[in-house]
């Protein structure tokens, strides 16, 4: 039976140090010409649900998504090369997602709130990006609901594939409760890892079937998340 890994990208492979919150200010300032009096609030939302309250919150007309995604890639590339000073890939990520790779049942893709340009410019930063099927994920700008997200890589993934993806060979690797809903939502199995804000006991009390500290111990890790 063939099984899909679905990852988040933010905090979970990667650290961006603070670069995403600069590209939603920098998407921000593009198109209401200032610079956001307050700053962009993420906690695992998507790109669509961050700038929407980003215009909300100082009091700024939403120019449209189109605009808004836009501005969004054009800042995700400008900022590309801050990304590969300060960012990083975090432990044992590498190392586990060369393992898995070698599992020829096993399919790897994202749900992650960024739009598709900017997860493939943050995978691409660190040469993550060929792990991965990225025709097979979801994105923050699919939807402003996070949940669609895993039903709506599951339904690509199961075109692509000619496979069923059920609870029972589809998992969810994410760091925020966000992450652990939308994967119990979207009928997904959830590994949670506490590499981001959220801390193990948060990460259980949202539902996470198995939380990890982190992947640095990478035979643990893979038992895990492959569910041996």
């Amino acid at each position: 039976m063939s099984q899909l890994l679905l990852w988040d990208v933010d905090h979970t492979l990667i650290e961006n140090s603070g670069v995403s919150k600069a590209i939603y200010s920098s998407a921000f300032s593009r198109l209401a010409s200032q610079l956001p009096i307050k700053p962009p609030i993420t906690a695992g939302m998507t790109d669509r649900l961050i700038m929407r309250n980003m215009f909300v919150s100082n009091s700024v007309s939403d120019p449209g998504w189109p605009r808004t995604q836009a501005a969004l890639q054009a800042a995700g590339a400008e900022l590309q090369p801050e990304l590969r000073e300060v960012g990083y890939v975090l432990p044992g990520v590498r190392k586990v997602l060369q393992e898995i790779r070698s599992q020829a049942e096993v399919i790897q893709s994202v749900v992650t709130g960024n739009i598709v340009q900017n997860a493939t410019i943050k995978l691409a930063s660190f040469a993550l990006e060929d792990f991965f099927d990225l025709a097979a994920g979801a994105y923050g700008g699919d939807s402003e609901d996070r949940h669609d997200l895993v039903r709506l890589a599951k339904a690509r993934a199961e075109r692509l594939y000619d496979a069923v993806f059920d609870e029972k060979n589809t998992t969810v690797i994410g760091d925020t409760p966000r992450d652990v809903e939308a994967a119990r939502q979207g009928g997904a199995r959830i590994v949670a890892v506490a590499t981001g804000v959220d801390s193990e006991r948060e990460l259980r009390a949202a539902g996470a079937h198995v939380v990890l500290r982190d992947l640095s111990d990478v035979d643990h890790a893979l038992s895990v998340i492959l569910g041996r």
